[in-house]
This record gives C-alpha cells, structure tokens and sequence, in this order.
C-alpha cells in the first residue's frame, strides 16, 4: 500500500473543518483550526478557507447537519477544492457518506497525522510502529479507501461483486500485516529493552512536551550535540539518547516524540515502547512554549498522556521555553475595555497560577538565545545528583 499522503504531492489546496459542541466556544475551534492548519502544512497540503459549525453532538450519518454539508459542497465544486480535512476522527459509516457526497479526499485528524508520521519515520522501529497504526486505522475503513482508489483509477466504485472480492481480499493482507508488524515490533522491543539494561545504574532524564516547543533544541544545548531541530510538528519521531557528563556526574538525557491534542490512539499504543525512555526515565524534563497562545492546554495534553503512558508521578523540572518570543498588547491607560491575558506581559503571567511553579523545579528560559540555560543545568545537576546519591549512597563518584 502507498503513502496516505499522495494526494498532497503537488501541495493541493485543502479546506478545513471544525465542529464547536459541547462547552467550546468559537475562539477554541478557531485555534484548534489553526492548529490543523500547521499539521495539513507540515503535511505537504496548502491549508484553505475554514468552516465552523455549532452543534450540541455530530450528525451520526454526515458529523455536519445538512446544511452545512450543503454550504461546503458547493464551495468545493465552485473552486475547485479536492481535499476536505477535518480537525475530528470520522466514523467509517461518517466518511463513506461524505466522501459519497463531496467526491472528494477526505482526510481526518488522525489520518492526516498518521500520514505526517508515515513521511517523518526514519529507523525501521520507527517505520514499523507507524504502519502498523496506519493498517490498523485503515482496516474498518477499508471500504472508503477502496472507494477512493476507483475514482482515482477512474473506476465506478465499490459497488458489484468484484469490489467487494477485492476489499475482502485487501483485509486478509491488512491483517497478515499487521500480524507481521506486530511480531517484527516484538523483536526491536527486546533489543531496545536489552540496550536499556545495558546502560546499567547511570541516571536517565527524559525531554517530554508538546510538539514543537524545542526539545531537540534544548537537547542539543544540555548535551552539546546536533539532534535534528525544525520548526515543525513531530520533527523528532525516534527518540535520541545522549551522554551528558556534569561535573563528573554522567546521565542519560533522551528526546522523544512531541505530544499533541487528540494523538490518534493507534499510534499511543504502537509507539508505547519508543516512550519506555519516558516511563523508565528517573526525572522528566517538560518543555513548555510559553509563546503559544494554547500553552495552558499544551500542558493539560503532556500531563493527560504522561497518565495514559504511567509516567506521570515521576520527578519533574517544568522548563518554560521561548521566554524571548512572548508577545502582548500593551493598553493605552484610556483603554477601559477588559484586559485579557493578551494584554499581560510576562511578569504579570507568572502571578498567577504560575507564580505556583516558581521555586518548584521550574525555570523560564529562551533555548534560542540561551537565557537562563546555565541556570536549568546547574538545577538538573542539582536533581540528578540528589537521586543518584539517593539510589547509590556508596558510589565514589566525585562531584
């Protein structure tokens, strides 16, 4: 099977869809539109208009109501839009009436960061992982896909006998594949579960954060080494393990894969052994990037994940990057409309809940211009020392 990404090959126009229900209000869907519009470019595709829509639940047939459905066909037909992303997961039943309706590609949230990470895999753990949450997505899907590929052939679709023996044929592969991929995962499992022990008693710190905050760049600063640094969503998808050496006090420091809002759940499961670094880590170092207007959520979703993945009580330096690419609007004194945390500058953030985390293992810093960097290393010297002196009191290292 190709890439899922062939459509975005000669960088197509694609329009994108958010859905405000439940308690959201506008402005939230907007980001989270923003947001998806970096991932569709980060994908290869030119991110288009946006529609929004209010409703208390998805349609169950179409996820729209009809006549928002009807708003975007004809915007498609009349510029012609060939690929439609949508900012939630479809049911199968929900994309096989859509791509009926539209005739066009319609791409979701997870199939749209399944195919990001499908081009950004490099090492053959990391290849293996993707495929294997990319078959297993596509599995009860199979029909659309199937469908897809006729119009793309020119064909008439899935309907008649033929297609359907195709599409069982296709789901005895998908299956035997993911049976394959799943025992090749094995395998690398215990390599990599070989080389951990390997490492022996020397401590191990794990980067962990939102995509895109600077982990790697942070890496390369801490560890004085050059991991691949872009600005990116899930530049990094294999984790990097370096040595770093301390006043004598040798750790293990590993950059790993960014988070991010609704990760699809089939790659959570299948990349469950890349983030054993995290989970077998004795302290995390979380990233934030405090420039982002979203910041507060990107933490919610590194602290969600930490649980899912039952690493979230380790020891903790809360490291607020970007300090130097905060931004506010300052007030005119005669401006008597409410201020909002746009108009609060960085010392006026860490007064509130912030001001919590000052003096609790947590360190403002800029990783591009390297402010206050010094300082994050003389603080993580500091807790790896306290552990390892902790763990190994008969240890003659000098420090």
């Amino acid at each position: 099977m190709g890439t899922l990404h062939e459509t975005a090959v000669v960088a197509e126009t694609a329009i994108l869809v958010g859905l405000i229900q439940g308690n959201q209000t506008e402005q939230q869907v907007q980001d989270y539109l923003e947001e998806l519009a970096f991932l569709a470019e980060t994908a290869g595709l030119i991110a288009g208009k946006r529609f929004t829509q209010k409703l208390p639940k998805p349609d169950t047939k179409t996820f729209l109501g009809s006549g928002k459905v009807m708003e975007i066909d004809a915007y498609v037909k009349e510029n012609g839009i060939n690929v439609i992303v949508f900012d939630d997961d479809l049911s199968p039943s929900q994309l096989r009436n859509l791509e009926k309706i539209f005739e066009r590609k319609i791409y979701d949230r997870s199939l749209l960061i399944l195919d990001i990470f499908h081009q950004r895999a490099q090492t053959a753990q990391a290849k293996a992982q993707v495929n294997l949450a990319r078959y297993q997505y596509l599995l009860p899907r199979l029909t659309n896909m199937w469908s897809h590929l006729e119009r793309q052939r020119g064909g008439t679709g899935t309907r008649g006998g033929a297609g359907e023996k195709e599409i069982e044929t296709d789901r005895r592969i998908i299956r035997d594949k993911i049976s394959l991929l799943k025992e090749q995962l094995k395998t690398i499992d215990k390599q990599m579960a070989t080389q951990r022990k390997s490492r022996g008693q020397i401590m191990r710190v794990a980067l962990v954060g939102y995509t895109n905050v600077g982990k790697s760049t942070l890496m390369n600063l801490i560890s004085k080494s050059e991991v691949f640094a872009e600005n990116k969503l899930f530049a990094t998808l294999d984790t990097t393990v370096r040595k770093v050496v301390m006043q004598n006090l040798p750790f293990l420091l590993s950059d790993t894969v960014g988070f991010i809002r609704k990760l699809p759940h089939q790659l959570v499961e299948s990349f469950k052994s890349t983030l054993d670094e995290v989970r077998e880590a004795d302290i995390l170092v979380h990233v934030v990037d405090i420039s982002h207007p979203d910041f507060e959520d990107h933490i919610r979703v590194v602290n969600e994940t930490l649980v899912e993945i039952g690493a979230r009580d380790k020891p903790t330096i809360m490291v607020v990057n970007k300090i130097d690419a905060y931004t506010f609007i300052k007030k005119d004194e005669d401006d008597l409309t409410p201020t909002t945390r746009a108009n609060w500058t960085l010392e006026d953030l860490k007064k509130t809940w912030m001001s919590n985390l000052e003096g609790k293992d947590c360190v403002f810093i800029s990783a591009a211009t390297k402010e206050n960097v010094e300082t994050l290393r003389d603080l993580l010297y500091e807790r790896v020392k306290a552990i390892h002196v902790d763990r190994y009191p008969y240890d003659n290292l000098l420090y």
